[in-house]
């Protein structure tokens, strides 16, 4: 069963009450989960969620990789699936298809086991065939340490290639801020 409608909820307001100032950025999550349309779903429009694993290794880089759909260089991620129990579920899934880390070669940083580090609203451009139209993407951007010594051996149907980054150089200007706001004694 994928993440409930309460589930994005409970966990958006969770991040909502360390970062109160973000609250109008996620107003289209809210005006979507009012509604009665299954925002886990990949084909719910005008909004959905997707889920991204934000993996540090050992010297703090931050793992990129090439997504062959955007031609950008993102965090491993996506769209949720039935299968997902919860959001952090579909992050350390789409990690594992995408990048071929098992979930038990990360770990989440203390204080980030439920609660994402970013919640990034983005629109995506229509796509007729797929038949999407023009659309936003709400991604939860769960934080992970990456625990044991694994190679990255990327999905290569979506993904042709892969990076660590300093975290100080990682694509998403929000996830640079709050990665650079983490206390050394949070494990980061």
């Amino acid at each position: 069963m994928p993440p409930s409608p309460d589930h994005i909820r409970d966990t958006a307001e969770a991040y909502l009450s360390r970062h109160p100032g973000e609250q109008q950025l996620l107003e289209p999550l809210f005006t979507a989960l009012a509604g009665a349309q299954d925002l886990a779903h990949r084909k719910t429009f005008p909004a959905h969620v997707t889920c991204s694993a934000i993996v540090l290794d050992d010297t703090d880089r931050v793992l990129h990789i090439h997504h062959n759909a955007t031609g950008k260089s993102l965090a491993p991620g996506g769209h949720t699936e039935p299968a997902d129990q919860d959001l952090v579920q579909a992050a350390l899934r789409e990690l594992s298809e995408e990048a071929g880390i098992p979930p038990d070669a990360v770990a989440p940083l203390p204080g980030f086991e439920t609660v994402p580090l970013d919640i990034d609203v983005h629109e995506i451009e229509a796509n007729p065939a797929k038949g999407e139209p023009a659309h936003q993407h709400v991604d939860f951007r769960f934080v992970f340490r990456l625990t044991a010594q694994h190679t990255v051996t990327i999905q290569t149907e979506e993904v042709s290639g892969y990076e660590w980054r300093a975290f100080q150089e990682t694509a998403s200007p929000t996830v640079r801020a709050k990665l650079a706001l983490l206390p050394r004694s949070a494990g980061f």
